[in-house]
């Protein structure tokens, strides 16, 4: 015996498995006209979530590709969706997932207020038939998401009886939010070399303390969003980072992350670092520009790309000279403790990726961009670390 199709699946039916506007709108109609529809429809969209889940996504992931491919509308709406999902389903996912969610949380909340102070109502759907189009676009979106490398969520676990060191990561926000704000270089540097080096002793730290316990420490990953424009010599700047502190990173072009494998200090390290020197990057690059546009010059494309290669080949450079000078000294149990870790990490980013191929970048040719990003690269340089014991 059949039934009759309901109004979402009819509406599913026109609209997610086409591309024009025209299907949105037959899809986006059915559902304004029906408001007894609204209740399905919201748990229809948590089962895409879902499915992504399965396909390998996390909820960070998920918005990140969404804030890329449509707008700020859908952003609120797959946030909405991801913390009802989450408070529905408490399956526990990890340290990492729990943490964005608890971002998506405080971004909600810090967008409700800012709506309240401005008197407007924190999501404001403006009429059905708009709510609807931007539901089904996002709908499309989650449907068509490829599967991708899944993550354990449940690791990477640390060291037994290791406390958490959140004071220590405190300060190390703390230094690179200072050199991200300074306007004197050798300030930058020096406040980046100095994170550098606590960076280091949590990592060694960690390293040591899982040895000595005999603790199952293993290698983890994490995904880090490598955006438009310039993404090539973004995901550069991303692999010299990674390389330093002992990690690999993969990246996914047409995805628009990087996939980072290494034991868990180490990936705070990559995510902390990677993000300060893109923010030091980007700063320098703006005001070397227009010092460049004051002197007559228009090419701020070729400029801008060729300043970020610069920045990314010769920060790659400066961090492999203090990631050699790092270890060159020591001696004991550490240099073979690090040494089976580097094959740990090795050996997880083969398993994860088997396949994978290098990437040159292309349309570096732009002699000044190059120069002021060599320069700029010099001045955020951080300096080899004295031998830590």
């Amino acid at each position: 015996m059949s039934s009759t199709p309901s109004t979402v699946e009819r509406a599913f039916e026109a609209a997610l498995y086409a591309d024009s506007d025209a299907a949105l709108d037959t899809g986006a109609s059915l559902l304004a006209s029906d408001p007894a529809s609204d209740a399905e429809l919201a748990r229809r969209g948590e089962e895409f979530v879902e499915g992504a889940w399965r396909r390998g996504w996390q909820p960070a992931d998920v918005v990140r590709i969404v804030r890329r491919e449509l707008g700020d509308t859908h952003v609120r709406l797959v946030s909405a969706l991801i913390l009802d999902e989450s408070r529905r389903n408490e399956q526990a996912r990890g340290p990492r997932w729990t943490a964005q969610l608890e971002e998506l949380t405080a971004e909600a909340a810090g967008a409700s207020e800012a709506a309240g102070a401005s008197g407007r109502k924190a999501s404001p759907r403006t009429d059905r038939f708009s709510y609807a189009t931007a539901v089904l676009g996002l709908y499309r979106l989650l449907l068509r998401l490829p599967s991708i490398e899944p993550l354990d969520v449940d690791a990477p676990k640390a060291a037994a009886g290791a406390p958490k060191d959140s004071r220590m990561l405190t300060r190390i926000r703390a230094l690179l939010a200072k050199a991200e704000a300074t306007g004197f270089p050798e300030e930058a540097e020096a406040l980046s070399a100095k994170a550098q080096e606590l960076m280091a002793r949590h990592s060694i730290d960690e390293a040591l303390l899982a040895a000595r316990t005999h603790a199952k420490d293993a290698p983890g990953a994490c995904r880090i969003g490598v955006d438009p424009p310039y993404e090539t010599a973004k995901a550069v700047l991303l692999d010299a980072v990674s390389k330093a502190n002992r990690c690999r990173a993969v990246w996914n072009e047409a995805l628009g992350f990087s996939t980072v494998v290494g034991f868990e200090p180490d990936l705070e390290a990559v995510e902390l670092l990677y993000t300060s020197l893109l923010v030091q990057a980007t700063a320098a690059m703006t005001k070397a520009e227009t010092a460049q546009r004051a002197g007559g010059r228009k090419r701020t494309k070729s400029f801008r790309q060729s300043f970020l290669a610069a920045y990314a080949h010769r920060i790659g450079d400066r961090l492999a000279e203090a990631a050699e000078g790092q270890v060159t000294a020591s001696e004991g149990e550490l240099l073979p403790v690090l040494a089976a870790r580097d094959v740990a990490v090795a050996d997880e980013a083969e398993r994860m990726f088997p396949a994978t191929v290098t990437t040159r970048l292309r349309g570096v040719n732009d002699a000044a961009g190059w120069e002021e990003g060599a320069a700029a690269a010099d001045r955020a340089q951080v300096r080899a670390r004295p031998p830590l014991r």
